[in-house]
Order: C-alpha cells, then structure tokens, then sequence
C-alpha cells in the first residue's frame, strides 16, 4: 500500500509514524523547520504509552512527480481542506481513497464536492498528539481510529486501510454510520475545545468547578438538539455518555484549540463551534451558550 499522509502534525505524525515503523510506505507532506527535520532526522514520536521510538521516513513539500497513492490521509487543519485537496491532486488516481482524520463534520464534503463523488472516506481519529518540536510528536493518550464509506457500504479499501492500521497497532472498526460516528466525536470536541480554550484551564479543573461542568453540559445539549436536527442518529442519551467519557480523562487533558490559542496560532473555530451555530440558525434553534463561546474566542480565531 503506497499511503500519503498530509499535514505531518500530531494527528498524522502519529498514525503516519506507526504504518511507516510497521513497513507501510508512507509519504509525509510537511513544511518548514519540521519538514527538513524529518528529512535528516526521521520522525521521533514520544508516547506516554508506548515510549520513545524514531522512524526514518520520505518527507516533501509537494507532491508533484509522486506516483498514485493507494490512500491520501489528509490530517490538516480544517480551515485548510480546500488547499489541501488542491495539493493532492498530482497522487490521486481513479481508485485512490481519501480518509479525512481532521476535526469538524462537513470536510468529506468538500472533499467529493473538489474530487468527484465517492472519493472520500470519513475518519475519526481518538488521538491526543502535538507536535513537540521539529520532526517530534508528544503523544499524551489515545490512539484509536473509526473508518467508514460515506454511503455505509463495506469496500476493499477500507477493509485494507483498518487492516494496515490494525496491523500497526492502531486498533481501527470500520462504522456503517460513519456520519454518526463523526457527530459523535463533533460533539465532544466542540464541548471540550470551547471549554478548555474559553478558560484556558485543563479538564481537571473545569471539573471540579460546578458552574464551568454545568456549562459543559449545556453546550452538549445544545449541540445535541442540533444534530438531532440534522437528522443525525446519535444515541439518547449522548449528552451523558460523553460527560462520563470526559470525567474519566486525565486531569491535564486540554484540546488541540487550546493548545493552537496558547501558542498563538489559527482556531478551528469556524469548523467547529461556528459551523454548529450555522446550524442552528438553519434550523431556528437557539443556542446561547454556544453563541457565547463562539463570540469570546471569535477575536483570538486568526484570519476569517
């Protein structure tokens, strides 16, 4: 399998890291400092769970001259699927798949809509991962990856995508609602990211303040009603098992917006809480409280 990740950060340096380290050949896109890391030192991933381990590994700016990829990762920011999709056109054939793992739920969207219907594959990755410094990935907790045809069918290629995963320690399932899987995930990061970025205060300590936990719980059952909306399937009672999912996670536990508003750099603020309040709109559903994060952070996001 010829596999091409792009945006060689946190989410794809780790994933990426443990299919290159297993013997899939992975192509990185990076840029930068961290791309010319990579290309002298490999990429080091540091693991909470697993220690230290380095790979050696092809990185490159652009894919241009790269032959066909099996399966296009695109593990970038949301605010830049668009380019994104622009840059991979040189590696991408009739059959070549292209799996989102990024935050936000409409980027499958873009994808078909830049490709050609039925190119791409939703993904949900389960993942805390930054990158540390150059050609580093710190690798908190995490680790696990949902896949799944936007149209719920089961195809050879994603069959031999969760088996390259799995085979490389990464436990994969493929989902025939992937949809659902990723409102899933939308709703808690949503919650968590606005939370933890809004106060620039770790999990922990949200937890244990009972007006900032009851907060939390109004954002997901606001983001709730509007998935519902959208005639998304989520399970009844979402809002709780999500409270209890994030009652179990370590106290430092924070989010990749956090840690983008602590160091200064772009918000996914648009794809996420701004996309829900979109919604909302739409459907003529109020949604005060998420309102209220969106217009706090909204003048910390970077460029519209």
């Amino acid at each position: 399998m010829k596999l091409v990740v792009v945006g060689a950060g946190g989410v794809g340096g780790y994933f990426g890291g443990k299919l290159q380290r297993r013997g899939t050949a992975v192509t990185f896109v990076a840029r930068g400092a961290h791309l010319e890391a990579l290309r002298r030192r490999g990429l080091t991933i540091r693991s909470a769970n697993e220690g230290e381990w380095s790979v050696p590994v092809t990185a490159v700016e652009h894919l241009e001259g790269r032959p066909t990829a099996d399966v296009v990762l695109l593990c970038v920011k949301s605010f830049d699927t668009e380019q994104a999709v622009e840059a991979i056109r040189p590696v991408v054939g009739l059959d070549t798949a292209v799996v989102s793992l990024q935050n936000g739920v409409d980027n499958e969207e873009k994808i078909d809509a830049a490709l050609g219907a039925g190119r791409a594959v939703g993904g949900v990755a389960y993942v805390f991962a930054t990158i540390e410094g150059p050609g580093v990935i710190a690798h908190t907790q995490g680790g696990r990856i949902v896949l799944g045809e936007l149209d719920g069918q089961t195809r050879p290629r994603t069959e031999r995508l969760r088996d390259a995963f799995t085979a490389a320690g990464v436990p994969t399932e493929l989902s025939p609602d992937i949809r659902r899987a990723l409102w899933d995930k939308y709703l808690a990061i949503t919650a968590q990211a606005g939370m933890t970025a809004l106060t620039r205060k770790p999990t922990g300590v949200l937890r244990a303040i009972p007006e900032c936990w009851t907060m939390w719980r109004l954002l997901l059952e606001e983001l709730a009603a509007i998935a519902a909306a959208e005639k998304v399937s989520l399970a009844a009672d979402i809002v709780e098992r999500i409270l209890t999912g994030v009652a179990g996670l370590k106290p430092d536990t924070t989010s990749s917006m956090y840690h983008d508003l602590t160091h200064g750099k772009r918000l996914e603020l648009e794809a996420l809480q701004g996309h829900a309040l979109r919604l909302a709109e739409r459907h003529g559903l109020p949604a005060p409280t998420l309102f209220a994060v969106y217009a706090a952070l909204k003048p910390h996001a970077g460029p519209a």
